[in-house]
């Protein structure tokens, strides 16, 4: 094994995770190009299942997990907010509504930036707020693209449904209506990084009375416009 550490398992951790680089493979695929032992191969990948660091495609072959693109987008978090102040600032602006900026942690999402509206009645979600995965046009968003098993679970007890996602898949972005908090709608987006995995949604929110029961019709494509922008920045080499 090439590039050893000293460190045998880590070894052993780092060189099927390479073989994964790409793409899917069989038990006996890692065994042949690892060289080690199938029991131990089996042993590893099993364990690196448990940690999603691998997952299993419909065949039953081991991939990359998505704990990989979890870790790759909090390493990109420092650029995705230095490129979040004036996109939001810009989206406020154009839309005349708040701005929000959302990341998933586990089962809830947090508000990472944001640029308020100036005068008026608004929509207030301070920074560093924690916010249900169960309501909102963000939560849909970050819960859309989601692997099957776990956008399955994010939908028990949800206000909205697999077809309201499938739709959110299809449109490219999602809008909700007095769902997380009453007289407040939204239109959200997602932000993607790196590997095409959503790793943020862009928010607009304000009262039902401004932005209607149908607030996607006039903010959708600011709001996806953002979300490209913010995309954009997390893929610059």
């Amino acid at each position: 094994m090439e590039n050893t550490s000293g460190v045998g398992v880590l070894d052993k951790i780092t060189s099927i995770l390479g073989i994964l680089e790409a793409g899917p493979a069989t038990l006996g695929g890692l065994v042949a190009a690892t060289g080690m032992a199938r029991p131990t191969a089996h042993r590893l990948a099993v364990a690196m299942e448990h940690h999603r660091l691998v997952s299993r495609d419909m065949q039953g072959r081991f991939m990359l997990g998505p704990r990989l693109g979890e870790l790759s987008s909090a390493a990109g978090e420092d650029r995705l907010l230095a490129a979040a102040g004036s996109v939001l600032t810009q989206l406020r602006d154009l839309t005349g509504e708040s701005a929000q900026l959302y990341r998933r942690q586990g089962e809830v999402r947090i508000c990472v930036a944001s640029a308020e509206r100036l005068s008026g009645l608004r929509d207030t979600v301070p920074v560093g707020v924690t916010l249900p995965m169960k309501v909102g046009s963000a939560a849909q968003v970050l819960l859309a693209w989601e692997e099957p098993e776990r956008l399955h679970r994010g939908l028990q007890g949800a206000r909205f449904t697999a077809t309201a996602l499938s739709g959110v898949r299809r449109r490219g972005w999602a809008q909700s209506v007095g769902e997380r908090e009453l007289g407040v709608a939204s239109v959200s987006a997602p932000v993607r990084g790196q590997s095409n995995r959503v790793v943020a949604a862009v928010s607009v929110s304000g009262p039902i009375e401004r932005l209607t029961r149908h607030p996607g019709a006039t903010l959708s494509q600011a709001v996806v416009e953002a979300a490209h922008r913010l995309t954009e920045a997390l893929r610059q080499p």
